[in-house]
């Protein structure tokens, strides 16, 4: 991952085109980086060509007085003069031994390596890391070089293009670095007096604030070798002069400038933040000190890049990489900052910004509509997707709508008795922290004192694993006589279709009905909806709710012997849906369809907010009439905002294809999903064999896993039994549910990166990785992107399986 040292200044040189002068220029600041007394480091990852003319040689030829102090180095060097993907192709076919050209992981962890390695030398210095050709030209693998060096994130000195046409080609580069995030600290480029691009760029980018050089450029070819090393001498030496003058010399300055005004920002950001900032979800009475603050200087793929500026030893980085256990919150899908998101999200900015939607439409906003309820969740029952901000606005207007259905065909009801219609919930649900969305969950630690619950919570049976077995808890509400069923495997536990004629299924519809009738007798609310998170309940403990419990609730609510007019369904899809947990939605696993659903986190790809309700046309029709104040008088500045929908279009297209790619092949294969159907299918990213051990552990209640969620709930009875971890609390008695501290003191350990008998446990950049987690109470969980490689989740599990196996209960 990212690189920054306080001892060694950092940037990497990027081409504006081919032929522009980076290696003049990275030859130029070297030189004069070691007048300056610094140590230097120069490296070429890549150099194609005849050895005697390589980049490397030529900045150490020419650097100067002080090159004694100058450390060069190549890593991939290929002998035809072509672009670096097609050098290792005809290196391969020229020695008759077929082979592949090293991977993109290779290739970056070379380079994080050799950085490392002179990091470690403890030289206080500057380093230059040139690159080849132009921004996009390819590497080793044929990936572009901006995504390459995308993971080491080296902030950015781009060559500029002095020739015709370069204006352009240089505005281009520079606006394809900061798409990707790229910090590009200068310019620098030569001042051709012919075309003069130098003072068309100059103000250009000074309006950016963006710091340009230009420079005299070099001679031109003399009649000799002798002679062209000899004038190419003396143009060195005139523009890094002994005595510390001149245009190379004010952007050395500058760029150290740079370096020390990060590292100070970075420095005062946890303070700063402290001082200004009220986070969501944080007891602030217990954030301590500036160290309780995770600075996050930059994310790629499933990492975040962290700023500790106490790293030990002195000559390890100031950021060090933390894995995203959390998915950020549950959004992520195709990892932090992926490039194709980032371009939709500048195209939708840069064609629409955003614009007025009632009575509109835009293309962005209208194919989401389309895909999601004519190929997406929607199918076979939705017609028409209001879009919101968030899920808890989405949720909001699910309400509404949901509210507005019932009643229009209740026509008995009075004002007053709309507004005190009752929702069908489950105990545990959360469906968002808007006033409206909390008045439609149970009391809880969650709500504030302006709610008012309006509503019945069934207390749902569970799914997990306990001591390697799947097993259906039931409360004693329901059955006082049945507290667990065990099942064979998880696809027994959701085999929908069978389980209905079962046991179990009666038990829980006779409970559902004798409740629902016992409601209804006591006459005090009119139940108006059924509202369901589907197979997980996330907020509320990421709880796995039987799966048949749900469909007998949705049966009952449409059972005209039970409700002459039948409960619109809500399926809050927020956290659940768009293959979060392995399916596109769950209608098909209940084998029954919602007459409202929401979807929001993944939607986008964990990169803009936005939601979408979808609705069945018997809920449209009820606000469809001649008369404006019956319409939905629900919305929001931002709606359909059409850099979202296109963000939104571009991920479901992403997802798609990963869904039909090996490592979701090989996960199915792993929890035998082969030979079901499609739309019954259940799976996870997480290995069977590593779930089932972890519930066998003395510490954990129980486990379980869906999609790219692992679930663990360790023991906790608050009063008796303390954990050994758990000692240097002050205060002994533990807390049930989201109050105790138990899962996040357990595992406090894998916060930490480790390095152990030579094998580093590697992010992107090869660098030893800590892991950042959320726990609710007792309950932790782990949650990856939808593309997370299969090496980074085993990872993941042995770091867990050697923390918690070595807990033990007194």
């Amino acid at each position: 991952m990212s690189h920054l040292y306080r001892h060694l200044r950092i940037h990497q040189i990027f081409g504006a085109n081919t032929d522009v002068g980076k290696t003049v220029i990275a030859a130029a600041l070297v030189r004069a980086s070691t007048l300056t007394n610094h140590n230097t480091f120069y490296l070429k990852p890549v150099s194609t060509g005849p050895p005697q003319h390589a980049d490397d040689v030529h900045v150490e030829r020419y650097a100067g007085p002080h090159r004694h102090l100058l450390n060069t180095q190549c890593l991939f060097r290929y002998e035809d003069p072509v672009s670096p993907h097609l050098a290792v192709r005809m290196a391969s076919q020229r020695s008759g031994v077929e082979s592949s050209a090293p991977s993109d992981e290779t290739f970056v962890n070379a380079v994080a390596e050799h950085i490392r390695a002179c990091a470690r030398t403890g030289k206080p210095g500057h380093m230059y890391v040139e690159t080849a050709g132009g921004v996009h030209s390819p590497t080793l693998s044929g990936t572009t070089q901006l995504e390459s060096y995308r993971p080491l994130f080296l902030p950015t000195v781009l060559v500029g293009d002095s020739k015709l046409g370069g204006i352009s080609s240089t505005i281009s580069s520079y606006e394809s670095l900061v798409l990707r995030g790229y910090i590009v600290d200068a310019i620098l480029l030569f001042r051709d007096d012919y075309y003069r691009n130098y003072e068309y760029l100059s103000p250009y980018f000074a309006e950016r604030g963006v710091h340009v050089t230009s420079l005299h450029p070099p001679p031109p070819l003399q009649g000799n070798v002798n002679e062209d090393i000899s004038a190419t001498e003396a143009y060195y030496a005139n523009l890094a002069p002994r005595s510390l003058d001149g245009e190379i010399f004010h952007a050395l300055r500058h760029l150290n400038e740079c370096h020390a005004h990060r590292i100070k920002e970075l420095d005062s950001m946890p303070r700063r933040t402290l001082d200004s900032i009220w986070w969501p979800f944080v007891q602030h009475g217990l954030v301590k000190s500036e160290k309780d603050v995770t600075v996050i200087d930059s994310a790629w793929a499933d990492f975040f890049s962290v700023y500790d500026s106490s790293s030990e030893p002195s000559t390890c980085s100031l950021l060090a990489p933390k894995l995203d256990g959390s998915a950020s919150w549950w959004t992520q899908a195709v990892g932090h900052a992926h490039p194709s998101l980032a371009l939709a999200a500048a195209n939708a900015a840069g064609r629409y910004g955003h614009v007025m939607f009632p009575n509109a439409t835009h293309l962005p906003a209208l194919k989401l509509a389309e895909r999601l309820v004519h190929e997406g969740p929607g199918v076979g029952w939705a017609s028409r997707a209001f879009f919101t901000d968030n899920g808890s606005t989405g949720m909001e207007v699910a309400l509404k709508m949901a509210l507005r259905s019932f009643s229009i065909n209740e026509k008995e009801l009075t004002p007053r008795d709309k507004k005190d219609l009752w929702i069908v919930g489950l105990k545990g649900s959360y469906h968002g922290d808007t006033i409206g969305a909390m008045d439609a969950t149970e009391e809880g630690v969650y709500t504030c004192e302006w709610h008012q619950s309006k509503g019945f919570w069934f207390e749902p049976p569970t799914v997990a694993i306990k001591n390697g077995n799947f097993v259906v808890s039931v409360p004693s509400p329901i059955s006082p006589s049945t507290s667990s069923v065990h099942f064979d495997d998880l696809h027994s536990v959701y085999d929908i279709e069978n389980r209905l004629h079962s046991p179990l299924a009666d038990i829980y519809r006779t409970h559902v009905r004798n409740t629902l009738q016992a409601l209804r007798r006591k006459g005090e609310r009119k139940l108006a909806a059924l509202v369901l998170e589907p197979i997980v309940m996330g907020a509320g403990g990421m709880i796995f709710v039987d799966p048949l419990f749900q469909r007998v609730l949705v049966d009952a609510v449409r059972d005209k012997s039970l409700f002459e007019n039948p409960l619109p369904v809500i399926f809050d899809e927020v956290f659940v849906g768009l293959y979060r947990l392995g399916m596109k939605s769950f209608g098909p696993l209940l084998g029954v369809n919602p007459d409202i659903a929401v979807y929001a986190k993944i939607l986008t790809g964990g990169v803009l907010p936005l939601s979408v309700t979808l609705a069945s046309e018997r809920v449209f029709q009820a606000f469809n009439s001649p008369s404006k104040v019956d319409a939905l008088l629900h919305g929001h500045s931002y709606t359909a905002h059409a850099v979202g929908c296109q963000v939104a279009n571009t991920t479901l297209d992403m997802i798609e294809m990963l869904s039909q790619q090996d490592p979701w092949r090989l996960a199915r294969e792993k929890w035998s999903c082969g030979a079901r159907r499609e739309s019954a299918v259940v799976w996870s990213f997480w290995d069977p064999g590593f779930v089932r051990s972890v519930s066998r552990l003395a510490v954990v209640h129980e486990a379980m896993t869906l999609g790219t969620v692992l679930v663990i709930k360790f023991k906790d009875d608050g009063a008796g039994k303390v954990l050994p971890s758990l000692r240097a609390l002050s205060c002994r008695k533990q807390l049930l549910g989201y109050a105790s501290h138990t899962a996040q003191s357990l595992l406090r350990s894998i916060e930490s990166p480790v390095c152990e008998s030579g094998a580093l446990s590697a992010a992107p950049g090869g660098a030893p990785f800590g892991i950042h987690y959320r726990t609710l109470g007792n309950v932790a969980y782990f949650m990856t992107s939808l593309n997370t490689p299969l090496q980074t989740i085993e990872e993941i599990e042995n770091r867990l399986w050697k923390t918690l196996s070595a807990t033990h209960v007194n």
